[in-house]
Formats: C-alpha cells, structure tokens, sequence
C-alpha cells in the first residue's frame, strides 16, 4: 500500500520496532524499491543494530541527552541526522552546528521575525492591510483602490512594472493604477499587494506566507461549502496569521484594519460562524481530528490540496514577477 512516489515518501521506523529477520528483510524490499528508511528515537542496542545498517536517516529527539561521539559515528557511517523538536532558532542553529540536515519541530509553525527589517514599512502596513480588504470585496470600487494605492510609492511601481508584462492582453500605454489594475486583474494584484507587505520581513515570512495563504483559501472554501460569505472567511483566515507574519499584536492590528466586528470576534474569540470555520483549520492544521468523522476528514483533505495547489501557483506566480 506504498504511494507511487518513492521519491516523496520516507518510510519511518518507531523506536519499539526491533531489527528481527523478518523485518530487516521487509525493509531491504522497501529499500530496493526506491523508498529511504528513518529510524525515529533511535538507541543503539545489540536488537536495534541490524536496523541502523538499512537506515538512510537517524532521527534524535533533541530535548533528550545527546552522545556527541555516538552522532558523530552515525555521520561517519553515512546517515542523515533529523532533530526532532526544534522549537526555536537558538536550538536551529546549535543542532545544526552539530551536523544535522534535517529538522521537525514548532521553530517551523512560528519562526523569530526579524524586528530590524520590519521597521522599514510599518508605517505602510495600515494601509496594505486595507488594501487587501477591498481587494476581497465583491463590488471592488476601482477609484478606492487606487487611492490606497497611492498611499505606497513602492507598490505603485511595482504594480506599473508588473503591467507591462501583462501589455500583449492590453491595448494602450498603461500610465495610470486604474489601467493596471484592469491589465493585471484583481488576483494577481493581491498576491502582489501580499508580496510587498511581508518583502522586506526576511525568510521567516516567506517561510510563513504558504501557511498564511493555505489556511485563507482553505477558510474560503470550508465557507463555499456551509453556505457561508467565502470572500469574509478568506480574509478571516489571512489576517489570522498577520500578527505573526508582521510581529505586531493580532489585537492592535484589528484595529487598524476596515473589518466587521463579526470577523474581528471571529479572529480573537473563533466566535459566530467564521470563528467556528476558522477553528475547524487550525484543528485540521494541528492534526487534531480524532473526534472527526471519516467523511468530514475527506472533505478536509480535498478543501486542504484544491487550497495548496492554489497557494502553489501563488507563490509561483510571486517567484516569477517580484
């Protein structure tokens, strides 16, 4: 029952698995058919050792007592050292100093913001954040877009740049923000508008901006499904993460931001319905679904890859024009 791409999948071993024949052989079998073999909270042991010679990697829980010696074999050996339970970068760069590759842990949920980039526009986020409130509005007025616009010299040249690769879909001079607006169309202006408020934020908010746009369309579409306003819950969804992709307090924020008492409560007290639907994301994010129906977890998984192969083509789209 492996997936079809061994490429993708790495096959992990627990730690209360012993290295019997039978599964030594098992593993030499998923080994020959391209899959890579991790042992999880591996202790070497006369019983575990015949599992560490068909291992690719060695995960170590690092808030246990590490033998320095005994990682250092493992890398000689050729193994791939994984850290489990990184929880923030000064533990990031310790284990990574200590040769391991490949890291789990909440540091990549919550990663430190960087506060001396952020100072750069903080005085344009108000008005960005505005910006993607009416950018998700069902009767966009072009005239209140474009004067939030002007409010941002940097977005409005790249807005004007961006237009002109878009010059083969319009005929004319593009010269004013109504003609780019109308040139690039209202998605990819906001994945712009999003790129320029977190660009300056460092790695950390790029490495966050997949969550962020996940979990908006993921919103937006658990609401298309109740019957629910999808254009509220995606925005819900993303201001939900605003306060920790602009390292500003999510309560502070609201306030500077044109939106409903409804979404605010929804966003600080998961209240109303959009709270409820907000709720139901993060549980699903966490993996926190054993009270939920099989059928309700299908829903999840679909609404979850329509929503990433959406936030994929964003950040593409992102990638290839900023």
């Amino acid at each position: 029952l492996l997936p079809p791409e061994p490429d993708q999948v790495v096959v992990e071993v627990l730690e209360d698995v012993m290295g019997t024949p039978d599964v030594i052989n098992a593993l030499h079998k998923i080994r020959r058919m391209g899959y890579e073999i991790a042992l999880d909270d591996f202790t070497l042991t006369p019983e575990s050792q015949p599992l560490l010679n068909v291992a690719d990697i060695v995960k170590v829980d690092v808030t246990q007592p590490m033998d320095i010696a005994h990682l250092q074999l493992l890398k000689e050996s050729g193994k791939r050292l994984l850290a489990e339970k990184v929880e923030d970068l000064d533990t990031f760069n310790r284990m990574s100093g200590l040769g391991f590759e490949l890291f789990q842990g909440y540091f990549y949920a919550k990663p430190e913001t960087q506060k001396l980039t952020l100072r750069k526009r903080t005085n344009h986020h108000p008005a960005l954040m505005r910006l993607l409130s009416e950018l998700r509005r069902g009767d966009v007025n072009y005239k209140d877009l474009e004067d939030l616009i002007a409010q941002d010299a940097q977005l409005t040249y790249v807005l004007l740049k961006h237009a002109k690769s878009a010059m083969l879909h319009h005929r004319g001079e593009i010269v004013t923000v109504t003609q780019a607006l109308n040139a690039l169309g209202l998605r990819r202006v906001q994945a712009t508008v999003i790129t320029i408020l977190l660009a300056d934020n460092g790695p950390t908010s790029r490495l966050l901006l997949s969550q962020a746009l996940t979990r908006a369309a993921m919103c937006e579409r658990v609401a298309d499904e109740s019957g629910q306003d999808p254009d509220a819950a995606f925005t819900v969804g993303l201001i939900s993460m605003m306060g920790l992709l602009l390292d500003e307090p999510l309560a502070e924020l609201l306030e500077k931001l044109p939106i409903s008492q409804e979404a605010a409560d929804a966003i600080l007290l998961r209240s109303h319905g959009l709270g409820k639907i907000l709720n139901l994301v993060e549980q699903f994010e966490c993996g926190k679904v054993r009270d939920w129906s099989p059928d309700d977890i299908d829903l999840y998984n679909h609404i979850w890859l329509e929503s990433q192969v959406w936030t994929t083509q964003t950040l593409a789209a992102i990638d290839n024009t900023v």
